[in-house]
């Protein structure tokens, strides 16, 4: 895979609620593929589902059965090849862990946020860093509200935000996902 050096996941805990308060938001299963497939598509090392619920983690866990080795993984391959990218994890710690074991470095962690902060970095600058391959990256998704501010802040990279022609930029993680890996790993991108 080309960018095998790089991963996403999708942070279920810890996420804020519209009051700023820390969370655990709940697993969807549109996230599944809808997450997946871009993360394939751009040939990422894996993503990650980040959720430290006992009954979420059963659910998520039946469905990287359903897709690996279940009805799924013969009903529709191209989805099941997508799916084989998807690992559980109970906390971000264990994620990267979990890279550091496989690649014998730790990775450089990329936030993403709704927020502009002043250590943001454009796409393009990311997409430089990301195309030389010296590191291993690991894309920080935020659910509900977003992610905590101090962890953003103690991320390596922070993205730009995703923005339209106004100033609302709400995008579920799902849209979010696939526009920030399209603007990092397609080869026909000019930005």
């Amino acid at each position: 895979m080309k960018n095998s050096h790089a991963y996403i996941a999708v942070l279920h805990y810890p996420a804020l609620n519209k009051n700023g308060k820390w969370i655990v938001t709940s697993f969807t299963t549109l996230d599944f593929h809808d997450i997946a497939r871009p993360a394939r598509t751009y040939e990422l090392g894996g993503y990650y589902i980040v959720q430290p619920l006992e009954a979420q983690q059963f659910i998520i866990q039946e469905q990287i059965k359903y897709w690996r080795e279940g009805f799924g993984s013969k009903f529709n391959p191209k989805r099941s090849d997508a799916g084989s990218l998807v690992r559980l994890a109970t906390s971000l710690t264990e994620v990267i862990e979990k890279i550091e074991e496989k690649h014998n470095k730790k990775p450089k962690l990329i936030a993403t946020s709704a927020k502009k902060y002043p250590q943001t970095i454009s796409y393009k600058e990311m997409r430089n860093i990301l195309e030389k391959k010296e590191d291993v990256f690991l894309i920080l998704m935020g659910t509900g509200w977003g992610m905590p501010e101090e962890l953003v802040k103690s991320c390596d990279y922070i993205l730009e935000p995703i923005m339209g022609p106004g100033e609302w930029n709400h995008l579920s993680v799902r849209n979010a996902s696939a526009i920030i890996l399209d603007r990092l790993f397609s080869p026909n991108r000019d930005l």
